[in-house]
């Protein structure tokens, strides 16, 4: 390569992103970043050795089938290798997962993250939500001390639908019924001060008593101070299940009594809702999988594409939420 070649292709190192510093280090050291995929996928295997079928840990190695080992479970006989009953079985280009982790840590859209990895877009639709499928059950179990609780709504939405129940909508829209309806989906969020949050997709319309109580008492203790606005459901919910609650009238502009506020509830609302503006509307039914995503995003307990990769076949980092 002549000097000037080498000039211009040393200044186009400073437009590749990690992932791609990454994968072009691993080459140089003779790895390709298939091979960093599979040996990634093997650990977890190994960490996790089980028959998809019968459960069982004894088996014995079976060969190689798309670049990763294949084992035969001796009780039932069946043969299995890492990826199968995961997210990510049967899916090809194990080579790009690793840089596709690394789009969804920077909440890259699906034509952003095809063009950067040369797929089509449909690949990379499904890949995000195959990736989401387990990651994010990553979530506290319980909240505690001072929980907020407040929701919002986001327009019901039937992207991609081959029968839509009402007209279509160009770009997400707006509804056409004032105020809270039913062409509005409720989203319950739950923060408590140490900044551990739970979120539920309700349904469509404004929160209920019964909602609130599906969802809210397995995950908060008995000793718990919920904190909410002045919404008639909260106070009929926590009188019913016993909990302590204290409301601040927002409508009267009472932002704060003393410790009692819902301000972080609202700024992770705020967070959200700038989140989601870039993807013009999202699927009521893929909408769990995006308050997922943004879990990640928040909580930063994932925070490289190895870890994301990792998370997606089920091994979560250590430090345990509780």
């Amino acid at each position: 390569m002549q000097p000037a070649q080498w000039k211009t292709f040393i200044a186009q190192f400073a437009e590749l992103n990690r992932r791609q510093r990454l994968a072009g280090i691993a080459l140089l050291h003779g790895a390709a970043s298939q091979d960093v995929a599979v040996a990634l996928i093997e650990s977890v295997a190994r960490q996790q050795p089980h028959c998809p079928v019968c459960n069982s840990n004894h088996a014995h190695r079976h060969g190689h089938a798309h670049g990763l080992q294949r084992y035969r479970c001796v009780p039932c006989g069946r043969t299995f290798n890492a990826l199968t009953g995961t997210p990510l079985a049967r899916l090809r280009h194990k080579a790009l997962w690793l840089e596709y982790a690394d789009c969804m840590l920077t909440s890259d859209s699906v034509r952003k993250a095809a063009l950067q990895l040369g797929v089509h877009r449909n690949t990379t639709f499904r890949w995000r939500h195959r990736f989401l499928s387990l990651a994010k059950t990553d979530r506290p179990h319980r909240l505690h001390g001072i929980a907020e609780a407040d929701e919002l709504y986001v327009l019901e939405s039937e992207k991609g639908s081959r029968h839509l129940t009402r007209p279509a909508r160009r770009r997400g829209g707006h509804a056409f019924k004032r105020g809270i309806s039913n062409e509005q989906v409720c989203i319950l969020v739950a923060r408590d001060r140490t900044g551990q949050t739970l979120d539920f997709v309700t349904g469509k319309g404004a929160l209920t008593k019964a909602q609130l109580h599906a969802c809210l008492p397995p995950v908060i203790d008995k000793d718990i101070l919920l904190v909410t606005d002045g919404h008639a459901a909260y106070r009929a919910f926590a009188h019913e299940a016993g909990v302590s609650h204290q409301a601040v009238n927002l409508r009267a502009g009472i932002r704060v009594r003393g410790a009692a506020h819902v301000q972080n509830v609202n700024a992770y609302h705020s967070r959200l809702r700038d989140w989601l503006r870039p993807f013009h509307g999202v699927a009521t039914r893929y909408l769990s999988n995006y308050l997922g995503w943004r879990w990640i995003l928040d909580a930063g307990r994932i925070r490289s594409p190895e870890t994301l990769l990792k998370a997606t076949l089920g091994a979560f980092p250590h430090l345990t939420v509780t």
